[in-house]
């Protein structure tokens, strides 16, 4: 499946776009790690749940959890919150 990278996150895979591999949202995170060591904590919290400032959206709806099934024909973005003040 495709994974659409957001630009913070880009350091870490060197482009906008990688293919994953993985039946659930955690797996896809998993593989991701092996290949791109150190992504996947700038996603999932201490706790094992996204950061508060992520949403991972599969095909056009937010994925809930971790938990959630994907299919290889699926694709995934990662949005983060831009946070600022005055």
């Amino acid at each position: 499946m495709k994974v659409y990278i957001p630009t913070p996150l880009r350091s870490y895979t060197q482009t906008s776009v990688v293919d994953a591999e993985g039946a659930t949202l955690a797996e896809v995170l998993a593989h991701l790690e092996q290949r791109f060591p150190g992504f996947r904590f700038r996603i999932v919290d201490e706790q094992g749940e996204l950061r508060e400032h992520i949403r991972i959206f599969v095909n056009q709806r937010v994925a809930p959890s971790l938990t959630e099934t994907i299919e290889s024909k699926d694709e995934l973005r990662i949005v983060m919150a831009i946070s600022g003040g005055w």
